[in-house]
Formats: C-alpha cells, sequence, structure tokens
C-alpha cells in the first residue's frame, strides 16, 4: 500500500543540532526544484546539560523557530510535509517531553530520526546534486551534534556511519569559554580522531574515488577558505591548515580576521575545524569537494520517493522477513485478516491510502521475526528487534509503533501501557491480535463470517455459534480475550450467532 496523492509543492524541516531549517520545494515528475528556505540558528545541542536534559533557553528558542516554520507551513497538507529531528533529541531525556510541544508549534507530526537514517537521507540529498554520481564518493556532513560518513555510488549508500561529534559539542567541550589555543586545538582534534579509528579501516577497505563535504560546516570551511585563497573553491588539507594555524593564533576566533566567518559560525567553528582536520589526516584525503546537497533535500526525495511506489520502509520490511525467515504464507494470513478487520472498524478510511493499515500491515508482516531468535515469548523478540534495529526509512517513532503492536498481539496487554484506553493504537492492536489468534493452526481452513464493530467502550466480534463450538480451543481463548481487555479498561464483546441457512463459510 502507498499514498496515491501527489501534490506540487513539498517541504521538509530539519531540526539539527546547531541549525534549523526548512526547505520547500516544488515536484516536476521525479525531480525537486527548490522555491524557498528558511534557517533559524537554535545550537539545540548547547543546551544540553551534563545529565543531557534540554534546559528551558534552547527549548525556547526550538519552538521560536519552529513557530515561524508553522507559519509558512500553514496550508501544506499533512502528507506534504516531513520534519526530522536529530542527533541532540536522539540522546535528550527529556525529548518525548519537549517534542510534544514541538509538533504544536510546527502544526506537524516531527520524527527522531536514527544516526544511520540520518545519514541515508543525508546521501539522498547529495546524490542529487553530484555532477557525476556514477562513481563512488565519500560524504562526510559535519553537524552540531554528530557526524555522518557515507560511501555510496549513483543514489546507493554503500556504507552509512553517524559518529558522535559535532561542532557544537566539540566547542562547548574543548573551547568552553571561546578560547583557542594550541593545547585544545590539538586536543580536540585527538578526540575526534579516536572516534574516526572505529570505522576507517572498513571505509579505506571499500574505497573511494572523490570526497564530499556537506551541510553548515563544510560550507562555512569552504567558504573561509576561498575567501581568504587559502583554496580555491574546496577544501583542501593545506587550507585546514592555515585556518587553524590562524584560529589558534588569534585566540579568539572572532578576532581571526578572517572574511566569510559568520557571526552565527564563530561560536562553533574551531570544533568544526578540529573535526574536519581529524578526517582529512585519518581518510588520507587532500581534497574535499562542497554539496548543496543536505538532509533537507533527502527528506524531500524520500518523500516523494513514497508517492512514486518507491518507498523504502516497503524494502526494508521484505528485507527483514527474509533475514527472520519469516513464514510468509502465514504472514499474509494474518495481514489479509487484520486489515479486513481495519476496514470494518474504519469503513471511510480506505485501506490503500490509510497511514493506520499500512503500519498494521507491516506489523503483521514482521509479527514473528523473534522466532529467529526464541519460539519462547517470541513476540518480545520481534518487539526488541524492531526497536533496536536499524531500519532505512522508517523514525525512531515508526519502529516504536511498529514494536509496541508486534508486542501486543499476544500475552498481557498490559505490557503496552501507558497507552491511554482511547489511543488509536489500541485499534490496530485488536485488528493484529485477533487475527493472528484465529490464524494460530496456521492452515487455510477456511473462517466463518466475522463482523467487527466498535462499542462506546471498546469492540465487539459477532461470530457463528456453530463454528464456535466446533472449534472450543479458539472459542475458549477468543472468549479468554475478555479479561485481557478489562485488564487495560477498554470493552470487548464475543457475541456469537446463528447465520441465515444460506450462509455458508468463506475461505
Amino acid at each position: 500500500m502507498h499514498l496515491i496523492v501527489v501534490h506540487e509543492h513539498v517541504a521538509a524541516v530539519d531540526m539539527g543540532s546547531n541549525s534549523f531549517r526548512l526547505q520547500v520545494g516544488r515536484i516536476v515528475g521525479n525531480q525537486i526544484y527548490p522555491l524557498d528556505g528558511l534557517k533559524e540558528t537554535v545550537r539545540l545541542a548547547a543546551g544540553l546539560t551534563s545529565d543531557k536534559t534540554l534546559d528551558a533557553a534552547s527549548q525556547q528558542r526550538a519552538l521560536d523557530a519552529l513557530s515561524r516554520f508553522g507559519e509558512r507551513l500553514r496550508d501544506f497538507a499533512p502528507d506534504a510535509v516531513r520534519a526530522v529531528a536529530t542527533n541532540t533529541l536522539r540522546v535528550a531525556k527529556n525529548g518525548p517531553q519537549f517534542l510534544v510541544q514541538a509538533e504544536a508549534a510546527l502544526g506537524f507530526p516531527i520524527e527522531i530520526i536514527a544516526g544511520r537514517e540520518e545519514a541515508r537521507l543525508i546521501y539522498l540529498g547529495v546524490a542529487h546534486t553530484l555532477p557525476n554520481p556514477r562513481i563512488r564518493h565519500l560524504v562526510v556532513d559535519i553537524g552540531g551534534g554528530s557526524t555522518e560518513f557515507i560511501i555510496g555510488q549513483n543514489i546507493e549508500p554503500i556504507r552509512l556511519e553517524s559518529l558522535y561529534m559535532g561542532c557544537v559539542s566539540f566547542s562547548l567541550r574543548f573551547f568552553p569559554d571561546g578560547r583557542v589555543s594550541k593545547r585544545s586545538m590539538k586536543d580536540a582534534e585527538l578526540a575526534a580522531r579516536r572516534e574516526l579509528q572505529t570505522i576507517t579501516q572498513a571505509y579505506h577497505e571499500t574505497g573511494w574515488q572523490e570526497a564530499v563535504g556537506s551541510s553548515g560546516t563544510a560550507k562555512a570551511i569552504r567558504d573561509i577558505l576561498e575567501l581568504n585563497r587559502f583554496a580555491d573553491g574546496s577544501i583542501t588539507r593545506d587550507g585546514l591548515e592555515r585556518l587553524r594555524t590562524r584560529l589558534v593564533l588569534a585566540g579568539d576566533p572572532a578576532n581571526a580576521g578572517l572574511q566569510g566567518m559568520r557571526p552565527d559560525r564563530v561560536p562553533v567553528i574551531a570544533g568544526g575545524v578540529a573535526i574536519m582536520s581529524a578526517v582529512f589526516k585519518e581518510f588520507g584525503l587532500e581534497r574535499m569537494t562542497f554539496s548543496e546537497g543536505a538532509l533537507r533535500l533527502g527528506v524531500l526525495y524520500d518523500l516523494i520517493g513514497r508517492y512514486h511506489h518507491e518507498d523504502l520502509r516497503e524494502a526494508t520490511v521484505s528485507r527483514f522477513m527474509q533475514r527472520y525467515e519469516v513464514d510468509r504464507r502465514q504472514a499474509l494470513r494474518v495481514s489479509v485478516l487484520a486489515l479486513e478487520f481495519f476496514q470494518q472498524l474504519r469503513p471511510d478510511d480506505p485501506v490503500e491510502e490509510s497511514v493506520a493499515a499500512q503500519f498494521l500491515a507491516w506489523a503483521a508482516r514482521l509479527h514473528e521475526i523473534g522466532i529467529s531468535i526464541a519460539h519462547s515469548s517470541f513476540h518480545k523478540h520481534s518487539a526488541y528487534i524492531l526497536t533496536n534495529a536499524d531500519m532505512p526509512g522508517f523514525s525512531r517513532r515508526d519502529q516504536a509503533l511498529l514494536a509496541r503492536l508486534v508486542l501486543a498481539h499476544r500475552g498481557k496487554l498490559e505490557r503496552v501501557q501507558p497507552l491511554t484506553r482511547v489511543a488509536p493504537e489500541w485499534l490496530l492492536i485488536f485488528c493484529l491480535r485477533l487475527a493472528a489468534l484465529l490464524h494460530r493452526a496456521r492452515d487455510d481452513a477456511p473462517l466463518p463470517e466475522i463482523l467487527i464493530s466498535a462499542t462506546e467502550n471498546g469492540f465487539q466480534m459477532q461470530i457463528d455459534r456453530d463454528w464456535l463450538d466446533n472449534a472450543p480451543l479458539t472459542a475458549a481463548v477468543l472468549a479468554e480475550e475478555t479479561q485481557q481487555w478489562a485488564n487495560v479498561g477498554i470493552e470487548y464483546k464475543l457475541r456469537s450467532r446463528r447465520p441465515p441457512r444460506s450462509e455458508g463459510a468463506r475461505g
């Protein structure tokens, strides 16, 4: 299933650790033409305290920026906007609470994406701007709180990594008072090199033909090197060394007398230069070009890929089914029945266009992946995999939703608390749970007509009495479900009925 509505204008919001950016684009065929862009220097990572919570000031800066973005996006359809948050909100302990306010300010859902998913989207944006995407590229994106490294060819990434180091976090750690010394620069560079040594061997073995930098730090360094005649429009090893020396001699980047040093870059330039210098040394680079493509452009291309039936999430689900040797016939049985129940409960929400139905179908296809670990409590193993695995195309929130659906498809429903009694996920859980229960025999024996409906306080199932009499095990389990749902404050009624004589079984 895929969304079929294609909008002329789409928008991406990139909530980075240093800057928030909004990109509006126009879709023409399979290409995006940028129309409008906004940037707010929020420096979210600077508000991350020692105990990994966001302070009030940084939260307010973020909410103010998102409110302004929200005004620009006011007339956009919900599925024409995709907002993603990166490293700082990945690690902030109070991130989930802040996200509620952030979504209210923006007016759209916000996804916190994992590091490798961020790397994939960055490469997708960069790949669409490369003059020769057929050759193999090493892409380096130094953000505020993390740095992503990708080797890719055409639009396919080959290697993806995200390291926990960025221009904001390193500037705060090694240059806390804004002062740059020979010692602090050396310490910052060595710390970055130690991080890089965990990935450099594998990257060298894979190999690349050209190095490309993307996003704000690479652009700032490229511009400073060019405007001060340290390099000719690219980032070079010699140019970096000259910039590094100037910063150390000046002691304060604001007093370095460098052309192109924007005020918003002054507090974070030293951390960015230290990381970039380490990258050049560990990867053995002499030169790096710059690409205007970045995370927000990758988000837009990923969005239109979903419109054009190229949804990476669908490919990811198929790969997981193969990797974990899912019984495909059983997954299909459960998926078909769960979607039938969904359609009965939500008759005005066509399955082919429904996001909720899409997640229900994915959960049905993946609910047994944990069997590959152990059959006992396999639903717990399935949920653990879905929570923690790298799943290209899925945000952390997406993965958490899939994990909750799968965890709740059998066993105690209290495990998915603290879902509120009125949470819309209960409808999906009901459909998946009952479908899996009715197909527990794992065969193609026909089922009777089953009528599902919503009640004021929960759900009701009506099923053929004769069929129940001939399936005592299933009848007992269906009856036991009443208590399971009562334990989470939701009503479940099982009603048996005698069908008209003309009714027959269905397959």
